[in-house]
Parts: structure tokens; C-alpha cells; sequence
């Protein structure tokens, strides 16, 4: 089984409806090593090696967070700028994450409609993410599509529990050791795979 580490990071974590009810579930996962970026680092002294032993140790890394001004919030960026070290991470000899697989699980308040080129916000999701995924290719992992739970502000709670139940079906999926994550590198986004019939 893949063991896979979620660095979640929201900084306004207890006025989330729909960050609390994916992070329920996950919790309840055994497979799963969850780490609230914010919980552990109030004053953002990030214990470097601590968090290096805890890629070593897992498969599948999750970045989750809401997604602040088409980015990631503050600490989950600092987190990315000391723990993966040149020579560790990346450079001539920095290979300590190759071959482990990573991806972004994020919230937006903007419908998906909206995260397209002839969409408000003129860009995908994916194109938007592109320094993540070019962090993780620069550390020779292989970046999965991102997993989005889009529209939260008009989310109606039915509309939440399949989300977290299709959210739940990737994180299963991920664990399984013979499962093709490969496979999924073509979708624009990793939900298409996990969408629950109506």
C-alpha cells in the first residue's frame, strides 16, 4: 500500500465548511499522515529536516489548500521554498523525491466555468498551477493532475458529501499499489476519473 503525506495549509481553516469535511474524512483514513502546516508552524520556523524525513517516508505527497490569488497561502509556499533543499530535492545531486508521486488538492469559490481561457479568470486551473508542477518535475516527481472542489461558496450539502466521497474514492485509488496513476496524467482534472453517479 502507498502511504501518502497531506501538507494541508489554510491559514482561515475553522471558516472552511468545505475544507473541515474533507479533512474529517481524511483523518479517518489509516494510510494517510496529515500535517496542518499551520497547526505545527503558528510562527512559520519550519523544522526542515523533520519535514524531509516525512517525504522520505510516503509515496504520494498532497499539497492542500484553498487556492489565495491563484496561488497556495504563505506558509505552504515557505514550506516549499526551505524543504526542498538544492542537492537534496533538486540539483547535480538531489534526488531524494524522484519517482514519488505529488499533486494539489484545492478549494476555489469560483466555479469551474470560470477557471477556463474564455472564462472571468482566463486561465485553467492546471495552467495556473504550472509552478507547482514544474517544482515537482525539477525534483523528478511525477505531478498528477490537481483535484478541485470548485464553487464552494454555493455548495449545497449534498452537493459537499459527493465531492468528499469522490475526494475519498482518489485518495483509495492513490493507495493501492498497482493502481496506473499514470493513467491519469492526461485529465484536466483528477476529479473527471472519481465523479460519482447521480
Amino acid at each position: 500500500m502507498r502511504k501518502i503525506l497531506v501538507l494541508f495549509a489554510h491559514p482561515r481553516f475553522e471558516h472552511s465548511v468545505v475544507n473541515n469535511a474533507m479533512v474529517v474524512m481524511e483523518k479517518q483514513l489509516s494510510f494517510i499522515t496529515f500535517q496542518d502546516l499551520y497547526e505545527s508552524y503558528p510562527d512559520f520556523n519550519i523544522d526542515v529536516k523533520r519535514e524531509q524525513e516525512l517525504l522520505l517516508a510516503h509515496d504520494v505527497i498532497i499539497w492542500q489548500h484553498p487556492f489565495y490569488w491563484y496561488s497556495c497561502p504563505p506558509l505552504l509556499k515557505q514550506w516549499i521554498d526551505l524543504v526542498l533543499e538544492f542537492n537534496w530535492a533538486y540539483g547535480p545531486n538531489g534526488d531524494a523525491l524522484k519517482e514519488k508521486y505529488i499533486l494539489n488538492v484545492v478549494t476555489t469559490g469560483g466555479a469551474r466555468e470560470a477557471y477556463q481561457t474564455d472564462g472571468r479568470n482566463r486561465f485553467t486551473i492546471n495552467q495556473m498551477l504550472a509552478p507547482f508542477d514544474q517544482t515537482a518535475t525539477l525534483c523528478k516527481m511525477v505531478y498528477l493532475p490537481p483535484f478541485a472542489v470548485q464553487g464552494t461558496h454555493r455548495l449545497q450539502p449534498n452537493e459537499l458529501a459527493i465531492k468528499v466521497e469522490e475526494y475519498k474514492a482518489l485518495l483509495n485509488f492513490l493507495s493501492i499499489e498497482t493502481s496506473p496513476l499514470k493513467t491519469l496524467l492526461h485529465l484536466e482534472i483528477i476529479n473527471d476519473h472519481f465523479i460519482q453517479p447521480k
